[in-house]
C-alpha cells in the first residue's frame, strides 16, 4: 500500500460484544465494542480496551457507551465514533490523502430495514465509500470453512454478544433463519442476577462476565471440570466485603432458562427447513460458531436434546470476521452481499 493508494477495503464485525477488523487476510483490530466519552463536549477520549478498562470505574465527567444493544445500533453517534476509532487504528499507516474505504459489514439476519440503515450510515460517517452487507450467519459459514453456493444445506447457529443467529444456509442464500436477542449478554446478566438473589453479592458486569469465562457451563455434569472460581466483591446488605467460590454447576443451573430458549430456537428453525435440507443437516451436523460456542458442553447439551451432532468451529470468535474478509475479496462474485 502506497502513498498514492486511493481505495483500500477492510472487512468488519460489528459486535455487541466485540469489533474485529480484518485487512487482506489479516486481524489487525480485535477490540471491545465500547467508547469512553466526555459527557460535557462528547468527544471520544478512549475506545475498545482502554475503554473496557475504564467501565464500571469512571468519575462523573466521563461516560462509556457501548453503542450496540441485542445486535443494533442503540447509540448512533457512539457507534460512529467507535468505528472511527477502529477504522483509525486499522489503517495506521502515515498517508497524504485518507483513502476511500470499501467496507463490508456483517449485521444480524433477523435486522430490519432501519436498523440496516442506521449501520449503513454510521459507516459512511465513519469514512466508509462503498458499503456492503452481509449476514452474520453466512459470514460465520464463509469463515467456518463451508462452500456456502453448493445446493446442500448447512446449519449455523451463531451465538453472539447480543444475539444468537440460526440460519439454514443453501446455494448461496438463506433459505430459514431465526434470530433471537438471548446470548452471551444474557448470560452474563444471569450471572449478576443469581449472585445477587443465592450469594447476597453485588457483582459488575466485567466480574460477571469473568465467571462465564472461567466456570460457565451449559451441563451440571463435565468430564474434565474447571476448579471453582473465587469471586470478591460487597455484601448487599452490609457492604463488607465477602469472597465467593463458585462452581461450575451453580452457573449451569443458573443458565438454564436462557440456554433452553436457544434450544427451542433452533428446534424452531429445524420445523421451517424443507426435508431434502434437512437430511443434508443430520448427516453433517451442525456448526456452532461465535463466542456463545465456547461454553463447556454447549454442543454436547444441543447434541443430546436434538439428536443431530453439533460441532464447535476451529476459532468460534474469529469465524465470522474471516468469513466478513472472504466475501470482501469476492464481492463481484457473491450476489448474497446487500448494497
Amino acid at each position: 500500500m502506497g502513498i498514492f493508494s486511493f481505495t483500500q477495503e477492510i472487512a468488519m464485525d460489528l459486535g455487541t460484544a466485540n469489533t474485529i477488523i480484518t485487512l487482506n487476510d489479516k486481524i489487525v483490530v480485535d477490540e471491545p465494542s465500547i467508547v469512553a466519552l466526555d459527557r460535557r463536549t462528547d468527544r471520544l477520549l478512549a475506545v475498545g480496551e482502554k475503554a473496557r478498562q475504564m467501565h464500571g470505574k469512571t468519575p462523573d465527567n466521563i461516560k462509556t457507551v457501548r453503542p450496540l444493544r441485542d445486535g443494533v445500533i442503540a447509540d448512533f453517534y457512539a457507534a460512529e465514533q467507535m468505528m472511527r476509532g477502529l477504522i483509525k487504528m486499522a489503517t495506521a499507516k502515515k498517508r497524504l490523502f485518507s483513502p476511500n474505504l470499501r467496507m463490508v459489514i456483517s449485521v444480524p439476519s433477523g435486522s430490519t430495514e432501519v436498523e440496516l440503515r442506521a449501520v449503513r450510515d454510521s459507516a459512511e460517517h465513519a469514512g466508509g465509500r462503498d458499503v456492503y452487507m452481509l449476514y452474520e450467519p453466512m459470514a460465520a459459514a464463509l469463515g467456518i470453512g463451508i462452500d456456502v453456493e453448493a445446493p446442500e444445506g448447512n446449519m449455523i447457529v451463531d451465538i453472539g454478544g447480543g444475539t444468537t443467529e440460526i440460519a439454514i444456509i443453501s446455494l448461496g442464500g438463506i433459505v430459514a433463519n431465526k434470530s433471537i436477542r438471548i446470548a452471551g449478554d444474557d448470560f452474563t446478566a444471569d450471572i449478576q442476577e443469581y449472585m445477587r438473589r443465592q450469594h447476597n453479592l453485588r457483582v459488575g458486569e466485567r466480574t460477571a462476565e469473568m465467571i462465564k469465562i472461567n466456570v460457565g457451563s451449559a451441563l451440571t455434569d463435565l468430564e474434565s471440570p474447571p476448579e471453582d472460581y473465587v469471586v470478591h466483591g460487597p455484601n448487599q446488605m452490609t457492604a463488607l466485603p465477602m469472597e465467593v467460590p463458585v462452581s461450575y454447576q451453580e452457573i449451569a443451573h443458573c443458565l438454564e432458562k436462557s440456554i433452553s430458549k436457544v434450544e427451542m430456537a433452533v428446534l424452531s428453525a429445524l420445523e421451517q427447513t424443507p426435508p431434502e435440507l434437512y437430511s443434508d443437516i443430520v448427516r453433517r451436523g451442525v456448526y456452532l460458531a461465535g463466542g456463545g460456542a465456547l461454553l463447556r458442553g454447549l454442543a454436547k447439551r444441543l447434541g443430546d436434546k436434538i439428536n443431530i451432532p453439533f460441532n464447535v468451529a476451529e476459532d468460534p470468535l474469529h469465524a465470522v470476521a474471516r468469513g466478513t474478509g472472504i466475501a470482501l475479496k469476492n464481492f463481484d462474485k457473491f450476489n448474497f452481499l446487500i448494497r
